[in-house]
């Protein structure tokens, strides 16, 4: 039994079943024993690696579709260039290398980091070494500047909460105890204000996931966009609207129970594009786009020919399986998708559509 476990079965004893969001909360963010505040999670030593880590192409592709956006905007001097999540640095690192030759993009960037692991702030201190980034807890406190914003990965480990559907009422997925085991269940029928408008497209039975958490972040995030200017690119894995149970658990890259041993393992959920996109208004949205077309359309391939002339070997073969993870509909191609926010009048990021 972990020391986070012992914790949550002596709440749960002393108060009652707690919420999927409070749990997931307390797995990931608890100060002491939860996973992102322990550890580096990132990588082959970890449980699973992000886009970034994968290949230089990623970074560079999307720092220069900001920087085109920041430039369809008249190029606004200073702006905020900030990362959610940004995990090793590495993301950043890759935009701020291929934006170097963009004119006046990085004298008038001011660059934002919103992390809570101390663990992954001083990763990103080594990284970004020489950029001066500023860390922030929260949103909130990211400066009243054009807003030109990266969260890759990010949506999907924010807390969610479980609804299943009985007749015209919700009972919401808990976390009870059997013992000296943490256990799922159900709530008494209720009617949860969020999940009014999905008796339109639900049956008995069926399970649908919603983030306040989320939400209440693009809430701001869209606000400052609409009121500054600027743009945002929400890369994650999920669809239009969410329907179904997605919460899952990756440990050592595998799949794992996500109620044992809490605090040793990443827990995420699919992103709701919808409920984020409405929650940004009054910023505009783009559609989503499969991650592989969004790159494509931004030449990942003319970009891994020519990575590709300067390598040879073994060094070439993994820069080929890289490309086509990225991209590859039976990969990341198609699981994840992007989204990006931009203010009225303006045009959507380059490699996206309205």
């Amino acid at each position: 039994m972990t020391p986070l476990e012992r914790l949550l079965i002596a709440q749960i004893q002393e108060s009652g079943p707690i919420t999927l969001a409070d749990y997931m909360a307390q797995c990931l963010m608890h100060p002491q024993h939860g996973y992102y505040a322990t550890r580096d999670p990132l990588g082959a030593a970890g449980d699973f690696t992000t886009a970034p880590e994968i290949s230089q192409m990623f970074g560079e592709l999307l720092g220069l579709c900001i920087a085109q956006a920041w430039l369809d905007q008249g190029a606004p001097s200073p702006f905020a260039l900030a990362e959610l999540g940004p995990g090793r640095g590495t993301l950043m690192a890759d935009i701020l290398r291929a934006t170097g030759t963009v004119p006046g993009f990085r004298a008038a960037a001011q660059v934002h980091l919103v992390e809570t692991s101390p663990t992954l702030r001083a990763a990103q201190a080594k990284a970004l070494e020489g950029a001066g980034p500023t860390w922030h807890d929260t949103v909130q406190t990211l400066p009243d500047l054009p807003l030109f914003l990266i969260a890759n990965e990010f949506f999907d480990a924010l807390p969610i909460r479980q609804a299943q559907r009985d007749g015209a009422q919700w009972r919401e997925r808990m976390v009870g105890r059997d013992g000296d085991r943490l256990i799922p269940g159900l709530s008494a029928p209720a009617a949860p204000p969020p999940l009014a408008h999905r008796l339109e497209d639900t049956q008995d039975g069926d399970i649908v996931e919603f983030s306040p958490t989320a939400t209440h972040i693009m809430a701001h995030i869209g606000a400052q966009i609409a009121e500054h200017g600027g743009a945002a690119l929400i890369v994650d894995y999920g669809d239009w609207r969410a329907l179904g149970d997605t919460f899952q658990a990756l440990r050592a890259h595998a799949p794992a129970d996500p109620y044992a041993v809490p605090g040793t393992a990443d827990l995420t959920a699919h992103v709701d594009f919808e409920a984020l996109a409405l929650a940004a208004a009054p910023a505009r949205h783009s559609r989503i786009t499969p991650q592989g077309v969004f790159l494509e359309r931004l030449g990942i391939t003319q970009r891994a020919q020519k990575l590709a002339g300067t390598l040879s070997g073994a060094a070439r073969e993994a820069h080929v399986a890289a490309h086509r993870r990225l991209t590859h509909p039976a990969e990341m191609g198609t699981l994840f998708k992007v989204m990006g926010l931009y203010p009225e009048g303006a045009a959507p990021p380059p490699g996206l559509s309205m």
